[in-house]
């Protein structure tokens, strides 16, 4: 557990579009948490522009441009989300060309007469308004209901999309290689199908999906080093789960998990083992409702280099985790409920990382070091 001592010196950084609140310390370094901006509602998502500007998704369907210290207007432009329970505007991630393209990707839950199911539109930032929108991806079949969207974007240099989807609640759909939910999904970033996924070649399976049998998968990043992709799943009632992603692998929701029905506790599934279903790399019981998912490679804190830190929900923590062969050597829990529900962490461009909560007055807070 880490020493958190609050401290009163806002009125010494006036002048700072950030506002200093707390010095704390973990095992490796001490550092403090300073509000970036407030005032979001439910916010989701953050992402980074190369001239230091910000941009932050609402779910209520507001993307919001921060600079310095500021909200701008509503970007106009985006299509209408489906604002229901956890559905609404999601995900946001920039091209790996954005410097040259200006092109956004982002993520929401959208509603026609078949239903509501995750979409992805890639879109041209001008100014404060969206052009050139284009449908990359919709989650299919649609269904009712408002639950697990997943809905993580991550871009890789190769120029290669995945989109994190959850099973929408109906768990033996995660089972199922001819519906979208419950899946990893794999396209190019235009919304063409790579042509070495797993499935393309089977008439029986949706062709976009790259490993299926999850439940609602809310954070996913490539390890720097190794170019592995890694995702942290919500369990049920315990059973969270940090996963490895291979291609064609069926991570076993809802026969094996470590969670168990809510309320009543009692056991889902066939247990936790299966043959040709996948073990989690590491999972929590309790549930810390995890969120979001990175790997530190910044230089501001040189001791966290190559950690992996995961958002929680249900206790407001920031968890390390540091690692070696892909197994969890240890864990340490950072911020424990200080500003509330964590949405998601991310690295910033500038080596700070920078997180958000999930509350009707909701922040973006950046984590400096002291040492």
């Amino acid at each position: 557990m880490s020493k958190t001592i609050v401290i009163l010196i806002s009125f010494l950084f006036f002048y700072l579009p950030a506002v200093a609140e707390e010095i704390t310390s973990s095992e490796k370094h001490s550092f403090m948490i300073e509000t970036v901006v407030d005032g979001l509602v439910n916010p989701w998502a953050v992402d980074f522009l190369p001239d230091g500007r910000m941009l932050v998704t609402e779910r209520p369907g507001r993307l919001r441009i921060i600079e310095n210290g500021q909200l701008s207007e509503p970007v106009k432009g985006l299509p209408k989300s489906h604002v229901e329970a956890q559905g609404g505007l999601l995900d946001i991630a920039l091209d790996p060309d954005y410097d040259n393209n200006q092109i956004i990707y982002f993520s929401y839950s959208a509603a026609d007469r078949t239903g509501i199911g995750t979409e992805v539109v890639s879109a041209k930032l001008v100014g404060n308004e969206l052009k050139e929108l284009k449908t990359i991806f919709k989650a299919l079949p649609k269904s009712a209901g408002g639950y697990h969207f997943g809905s993580r974007l991550l871009l890789t240099k190769a120029g290669t999309l995945f989109i994190t989807l959850g099973e929408r609640g109906d768990m033996y759909r995660a089972q199922d290689i001819n519906d979208h939910a419950g899946s990893l999904i794999r396209i190019n970033k235009d919304g063409s199908i790579p042509k070495d996924n797993p499935f393309i070649k089977n008439s029986r399976a949706k062709p976009e999906i790259f490993t299926y049998g999850n439940r609602n998968i809310q954070g996913i990043a490539m390890h720097p080093d190794t170019g592995d992709i890694w995702t942290v799943e919500h369990g049920p009632q315990g059973g969270d789960e940090l996963n490895l992603m291979q291609p064609g692998v069926n991570y076993g929701w809802p026969i094996i998990t470590y969670g168990v029905n809510y309320k009543v506790g009692t056991p889902i599934g066939e247990g936790t083992h299966k043959e040709g279903m996948a073990q989690p790399i590491h999972y929590w019981i309790p549930s810390i409702a995890t969120s979001s998912l990175l790997f530190y490679d910044g230089d501001n804190f040189p001791l966290w280099k190559g950690n992996a830190f995961v958002s929680s929900l249900a206790f407001g923590q920031l968890v390390r985790l540091e690692m070696k062969d892909n197994k969890v050597i240890k864990e340490e829990r950072l911020i424990n409920g200080m500003y509330g529900r964590i949405r998601e962490v991310q690295q910033g461009r500038d080596g700070f990382l920078y997180f958000i909560t999930d509350e009707s007055n909701g922040k973006l807070l950046r984590i400096k070091p002291l040492d």
